[in-house]
């Protein structure tokens, strides 16, 4: 054999003990270590550090903070890490207008309830009451002592499976057409017990049916674009669209083509041109 090669076994003892006494160190620092987290688990869960400090409530609008904190079943005992998201969310399903919730914890121990509500899509008025109707179909308790803008107010409705279908048609339409509608009055004909009749924010009456409501009235700005700026009037959307001006009695556009929202004007002065034609 090579010299140098050989290591007696005097050398090779004190480097297997200075070996088995780091590995014998590392292990009792791991369990010292594991030793005093486990004493600070156990001192922080029992110390107000692991309880709920705070609740506080976003997103809801129809419902206030107190019944959704109420209900939630969270309070100032209840441990920070044990919150369960799906029981909280079940127990906020008793609100008809909740669709969904989430919980959103912020170190050290706060708590925020985010509520998503249905949105309203209309007012049922009855008297001087308005009872919000949700894009689920549900007609909520009337409002107290307010005057509700954020939606249109349904007038002369009576039926549940009626105001239903208007709902479903109202949810159809973008919020830009939505909103620019201020009254919906039911206004049954002979002829078409679905008949409306719609008052708008920019002044114009719309005469329309529930069952071709949506596939019509989202064609109302580009409609409205066509018109004079200054005239106002009925625009018929029953079977054909045309516009009918409050300042007389004639019509003032053709039948719309049947895939847009084009309207012809009638050109001021045919009559007048035709009778001196007659002459």
């Amino acid at each position: 054999m090579e010299k140098g090669k050989v290591v007696s076994l005097e050398d090779r003892v004190p480097k297997l003990k200075e070996h088995r006494k780091q590995k014998s160190n590392r292990r009792l620092i791991l369990f010292l270590s594991v030793f005093f987290i486990l004493i600070l688990l156990v001192i922080y869960f029992q110390s107000p550090l692991s309880k709920v400090s705070s609740i506080d409530v976003a997103g809801n609008k129809t419902v206030s903070d107190e019944e959704i904190i109420n209900i939630s079943g969270i309070t100032a005992k209840s441990g920070f890490w044990s919150i369960d998201e799906k029981e909280v969310n079940d127990a906020l399903s008793d609100f008809e207008q909740i669709q969904n919730v989430k919980l959103d914890k912020q170190l050290p121990n706060k708590v925020t309830i985010v509520v998503e509500e249905y949105h309203k899509v209309a007012y049922i008025v009855k008297g001087d009451q308005y009872s919000p109707i949700l894009e689920n179909g549900k007609t909520l308790d009337p409002l107290e002592g307010t005057f509700p803008d954020d939606a249109p107010l349904l007038i002369n409705w009576s039926k549940a499976e009626e105001i239903e279908e208007m709902a479903m048609e109202l949810m159809s339409l973008p919020d830009s057409v939505t909103n620019a509608i201020s009254e919906i009055y039911h206004t049954p004909e002979k002829t078409d017990p679905w008949h409306i009749t719609l008052y708008m924010n920019d002044g114009y009456e719309v005469q329309a049916s529930v069952r071709s409501f949506s596939k019509k009235m989202i064609d109302y700005p580009a409609i409205v674009s066509q018109l004079a700026p200054n005239s106002k009037g009925i625009i018929h959307m029953e079977v054909g669209t045309y516009f009918e001006s409050f300042d007389k009695k004639d019509e003032a556009a053709l039948e719309a083509a049947d895939d847009g929202a084009s309207l012809e004007a009638e050109p001021e002065g045919t009559e007048q041109n035709e009778n001196e034609d007659e002459r």
